[in-house]
């Protein structure tokens, strides 16, 4: 696990002031830490009969794609607004101020899909949460949670109450 936590570069300011950005990028240059952290978001739910990962844009995509292979798993992912090129379902949720949405192919999901979550970091659990409203909208069955990285300070476990969620890494 130090291996994995010594990859992730803090950027302060960023994207704005006071914010400290964990960046994944060292950790995607070294192979071997990579594999090994994809390998450890996956373990936990090896025996979970996961039939799809749904992975949330961007950084997301980085982890949710090995992850999917690892599970023999189908890979769908959910995006921003107006990316998505076909048909597509839409959840709105609340931001500090204002609002955002996410979409997902309305034929990504069938019923009696299980369904995985993965995105690189947990922070107030907003877009996780409106991940899994976006999957149980398209009949999937939400298995749970994958994270590289909780900002437990966010307190973003909280909003994902009831739900299986793992992370690799945490930062009080």
């Amino acid at each position: 696990m130090e291996a994995i936590a010594r990859r992730i570069r803090d950027v302060p300011d960023f994207p704005k002031p006071g914010v400290v950005f964990k960046d994944i990028t060292p950790l995607l240059l070294d192979a071997s830490a990579f594999r090994r952290a994809v390998e450890l978001m996956t373990a936990p739910f090896q025996g979970s009969r996961v039939t799809r990962v749904v992975s949330i844009e961007s950084r997301g995509f980085l982890l949710g794609a090995p992850v999917a292979l690892a599970l023999r798993a189908g890979l769908v992912p959910i995006r921003k607004p107006g990316k998505l090129p076909a048909e597509r379902g839409r959840v709105e949720y609340a931001l500090e101020y204002g609002t955002d949405a996410l979409e997902m192919h309305r034929d990504a999901l069938g019923s009696g899909d299980r369904v995985l979550i993965v995105d690189d970091v947990l922070a107030t659990g907003g877009t996780a949460e409106a991940a899994a409203k976006l999957v149980r909208a398209h009949s999937g069955e939400v298995v749970g949670f994958t994270f590289l990285i909780e900002l437990d300070f966010l307190k973003g476990r909280e909003r994902l109450r009831g739900e299986r969620v793992e992370a690799l890494l945490h930062y009080a």
